[in-house]
């Protein structure tokens, strides 16, 4: 009977995660990067401004050069990791709570779960992004609701997922035998699919978080969410892209650039977790 997460397949996931070099460059960027967030002292204070010091090219003083402001990009880079990784993860675990539950219930036999289906059906027919920016917009940018947009987004996929896996599992030989020995369904659940499912549901959570930062930059980036003069990686870079014309690449660049990271890192990871459940099932 196959258990994705015994001891030995823990094993397995260290092996691999040491073999994949990019997954483990990438989770080793991402604590990084939340270590400085929260711990490191900055250079300069990542809200303050000073127009004497404005539009400076990256140099020994201001690594990441400085703003139209005079506030030093570095900093807050660094400061806005806080905020717009916390609002990402926020986010996934919501999504994820919320995907698996749904997911469980649409799995099951009756009329209940087609309901649900079909709901589900009829809410995607809707542009998610453009929903979620109105929920934020009509929130008057409360960070909150920033969360829940991002679960809005990617319930339907956990829920997918989670449904999808359960049913063809649930025609496994395994779980036959559970019910010939008399198991309930709330113990076959909890003991024989979800255990089975948690590696693709890993992948999927990977990529959300990798998803949810997308989300969050381009929410910033018009003008929705995390409000100046909080750092984010999105307001960033639309107050740099004006200056991009005219030569001063760095302010919108950088913050592009960690986001960019952020994203490859998280899918580094998905396919690290991905490779440790292929062969767990061999």
């Amino acid at each position: 009977m196959p258990e994705v997460f015994s001891t030995p397949r823990s094993h397995a996931f260290v092996k691999v995660m040491r073999q994949h070099t990019g997954a483990t460059v990438g989770v080793s960027f991402i604590v990084l990067l939340l270590l400085a967030s929260l711990f490191a002292p900055l250079p300069y204070d990542p809200k303050a401004t000073e127009g004497g010091a404005s539009l400076q090219a990256p140099s020994g003083a201001h690594w990441f050069g400085t703003d139209g402001a005079g506030a030093d990009v570095f900093s807050r880079v660094i400061d806005a990791a806080r905020i717009d990784l916390s609002l990402a993860l926020a986010g996934t675990v919501l999504s994820l709570v919320l995907g698996v539950v749904l997911g469980l219930a649409a799995s099951t036999k009756g009329k209940g779960s087609e309901r649900l289906v079909r709901g589900l059906d009829a809410f995607q027919a809707f542009p998610l992004l453009i929903l979620a920016l109105a929920l934020v917009t009509l929130s008057g940018n409360k960070l909150y609701m920033v969360v829940v947009a991002i679960a809005l987004i990617n319930i339907p996929r956990y829920m997918r997922l989670l449904r999808s896996e359960v049913l063809s599992l649930r025609e496994s030989r395994f779980v036959e035998a559970a019910m010939a020995m008399g198991a309930s369904p709330r113990r076959i659940t909890f003991r024989h699919l979800l255990p089975n499912v948690w590696g693709v549901v890993l992948v999927q959570t990977s990529l959300t978080i990798a998803n949810a930062i997308v989300v969050i930059a381009a929410l910033s980036f018009l003008g929705v969410g995390v409000s100046a003069p909080t750092p984010s990686w999105g307001g960033m870079i639309r107050a740099g892209a004006g200056n991009m014309s005219s030569g001063e690449w760095w302010i919108a660049s950088f913050p592009g650039l960690i986001v960019l990271l952020c994203v490859l890192a998280f899918n580094q990871l998905a396919d690290a977790i991905g490779d440790t459940t292929a062969r767990s099932h061999r």
